[in-house]
């Protein structure tokens, strides 16, 4: 207990005269990890603050990001950190370049690189820490994200992350698959990746629909090449049908040589022009207006007639 009290005036002892600092009480620090198949996050809520976040998107490496619904520490430039830990004397701060503050929300993201770092320093015992002089009336003001228990925590988030997908939608919506090789069948390598999209299309049902553009290179005349382009088109829908995406979700064209990647001026270019094009999107279906139901037609019922009147009788005529 002694040493941990040591430590903190050591640590308070680094700041910049003045500073105010926002950390959670050591005794306190709760590490906890969120997310699916899409995201994970590694989150260290902040006493009075908000919360620093290790954010990673499938099929990308994680950042960092600062949240707070009120943002005291100013908006403008902050300089972001991997603080050296008190009880490791002789080693100093790693400043990580400066980042931009917004005024709530997610105060900044930083590069995965930086991400990298710190998590590296954490691992080391280091504090993430974020720096800003602006404030109010220019006062030094810090927000700490302190190493407690963060071994363990890390070990969850790698098991949260190892369950994500290869892909995420921005990286996965838009792709392609390569005829390199000439012909119209499907080679290892473009069922491998048509694989990836079958497999963001199960995880997510709001993806509804599949465009698929079929192309090829110049050898051949234009009729030829019209007719190759589409064969290539239908072959991954005929693969995606294999595998349970309905058929009235994918929409087929094809083009022919009329849209290169790349001039057809070698066979490496000409290669590279062999390819189908898939485009994700979701599509909100068109809700058509209900029908009214038919009301039935009841007999309609008239009001009985009024019997008519009965005129008087006129007098007997007398006879003369």
């Amino acid at each position: 207990m002694r040493q941990r009290y040591l430590a903190l005036l050591t640590l308070f002892a680094s700041l910049p005269a003045g500073a105010l600092t926002f950390q959670t009480r050591m005794e306190n620090i709760a590490w906890t990890v969120e997310g699916d198949q899409f995201e994970c996050r590694l989150i260290q809520p902040i006493d009075g603050f908000g919360s620093g976040e290790f954010v990673r998107r499938a099929g990308e490496q994680p950042v960092f990001q600062l949240r707070s619904n009120s943002n005291l520490l100013g908006a403008g430039s902050a300089t972001l950190l991997a603080a050296a830990a008190p009880w490791q004397p002789g080693r100093g701060d790693i400043s990580l370049g400066a980042v931009r503050l917004a005024r709530s929300g997610v105060l900044f993201s930083s590069s995965q690189g930086q991400a990298s770092r710190l998590i590296n320093g954490l691992l080391e015992g280091r504090s993430t820490v974020v720096r800003s002089y602006a404030g109010e009336a220019g006062r030094p003001m810090e927000v700490r994200v302190l190493p407690v228990s963060f071994t363990k925590a890390y070990n969850d988030y790698q098991a949260c992350a190892g369950k994500m997908l290869a892909m995420n939608y921005d990286q996965v919506r838009q792709t392609q698959v390569g005829f390199p090789g000439g012909g119209i069948d499907l080679d290892a390598a473009a069922r491998a990746r048509l694989d990836v999209v079958l497999e963001y299309l199960k995880a997510d049902p709001t993806v509804n629909h599949i465009e698929l553009n079929g192309h090829s290179d110049n050898s051949g005349n234009r009729l030829t090449n019209r007719d190759t382009s589409r064969r290539r088109a239908l072959a991954v829908a005929e693969y995606f049908k294999a595998h349970g995406v309905p058929e009235d979700q994918i929409t087929v064209r094809f083009h022919g040589e009329r849209y290169p990647l790349v001039k057809n001026n070698s066979a490496a270019n000409r290669a590279r022009n062999r390819r189908v094009n898939i485009e994700l999107d979701r599509v909100v279906p068109i809700e058509q207006p209900a029908a009214q139901p038919v009301q039935p037609s009841s007999p309609s019922t008239a009001p009985a007639a009024e019997p008519a009147a009965t005129a008087p009788a006129a007098p007997a005529a007398k006879s003369s």
